[in-house]
């Protein structure tokens, strides 16, 4: 069965390509929304599925097989947290945002650590800035450290703030996905591994296509114009366009600073605020609402703050 799947995932990224031009060859601008709109939305969802399912069979299997010793591990290592998550979360994937989602719903980590996930992630920005040959190397490594630096620097600084704060991390509590999702734990956990994985994963698919359709009917030569040499303005549109729940963000940032339409510090700006998919399954599967609110704004704040610094002129020479 994993191996259909990955067959399946292979051929349907290799033959992508080919759908995309027969699409837009036989029917036009109607075409090129089928492929932006709807394929794409399909295709990340089902890039998405093995790391939601595996994610959901651990937190089960700790839930209800490893005892109170694994929690209290969980518990103790907690405190490495944004180090492990901030340099984990670095990696060229698109899944491990929505992994350490589940895993603060159920308090398994941190808010800082689910911060430093979520600022280091970048999605499909290494593999494009890898494959353009006129980004230097060092470039590249500039960006991923940098990005790495500041998503540890700020998960530790949360994870401090809350303690200070008398607002120590919450007793690990898993079964708070299922009161939320209704999953029939009962019946075991590869059942309700499975429901629990469908469950977001329409809502995965449902978003996206909403997402996707929004960005083409839009136009990123619009979402250019609007960012195009406006120091801050820039930062500031980029860190919210960033927060589109959709690897698309990140193609249009990189695109966009590769092909010199914004600097470094804006598309900085944008991908410290982009998670991927891990907002949508915050919003979706964690029930305080107030608390993801303000780990929206921390990473919108973080992104123009940390984006307008990489935008100094002794940085942008040092890289350039």
């Amino acid at each position: 069965m994993p191996n259909m799947y990955f067959a399946l995932l292979h051929s349907s990224h290799e033959g992508h390509g080919g759908i995309a031009n027969f699409l837009i060859e036989h029917l036009g601008k109607f075409g090129e929304f089928i492929d932006s709109g709807i394929l794409h939305s399909f295709y990340d969802t089902l890039k998405i599925i093995p790391f939601l399912f595996l994610t959901y069979l651990l937190m089960e299997f700790i839930e209800h097989k490893a005892g109170d010793k694994t929690i209290e591990f969980m518990k103790k290592s907690g405190s490495l947290g944004p180090l492990i998550g901030g340099t984990v979360g670095a990696l060229p994937q698109c899944g491990f945002s929505s992994v350490a989602s589940n895993l603060y719903t159920g308090r398994i980590i941190t808010a800082g650590t689910l911060v430093a996930v979520f600022l280091s992630t970048s999605d499909e920005m290494l593999p494009l800035l890898i494959s353009n040959s006129e980004i230097k190397t060092r470039t590249i490594i500039f960006i991923l450290v940098y990005k790495i630096a500041v998503a540890i620097a700020s998960g530790f600084a949360i994870d401090l703030a809350l303690k200070l704060m008398k607002k120590d991390k919450p007793e690990i509590n898993i079964d708070e996905i299922c009161d939320n999702d209704d999953c029939h734990c009962e019946k075991g956990i590869v059942y309700s591994s499975i429901h629990h994985t469908l469950n977001i994963a329409v809502f995965i698919l449902i978003s996206s296509l909403i997402i996707n359709s929004a960005i083409f009917f839009i136009g990123q030569d619009n979402l250019v114009r609007i960012m195009y040499n406006k120091p801050f303005i820039s930062h500031l549109i980029a860190a919210l366009f960033g927060l589109i729940p959709n690897c698309a963000a990140s193609v249009a940032l990189t695109e966009f600073y590769t092909s010199g339409f914004i600097t470094l510090g804006t598309m900085l700006s944008g991908l410290f605020s982009g998670a991927g998919v891990g907002l949508l399954v915050l919003f979706r599967m964690n029930k305080h609402q107030k608390a993801n609110a303000a780990i929206v704004g921390i990473l919108v704040g973080i992104g123009i703050i940390f984006g307008l610094i990489a935008d100094i002129d002794a940085i942008r020479a040092l890289v350039s």
